[in-house]
């Protein structure tokens, strides 16, 4: 079984929609490297000022 990690030590990325940093998910562990958005709602947003 893998170690446990804590929170803080998960890699980090700033939303290209709303400009707020997310965490790495284990959902987005296969595809980390394509992911730019914190949410579905930003996604739908798509980079717009403010969009959040």
């Amino acid at each position: 079984m893998p170690k446990m990690r804590r929170k803080s030590d998960l890699p980090s990325k700033t939303c290209a929609a709303c400009g707020l940093p997310f965490n790495w998910r284990k959902k987005w562990e296969r595809d980390w490297d394509n992911v730019k958005y914190c949410s579905d709602r930003c996604r739908r947003g798509k980079g717009g000022a403010g969009a959040v």
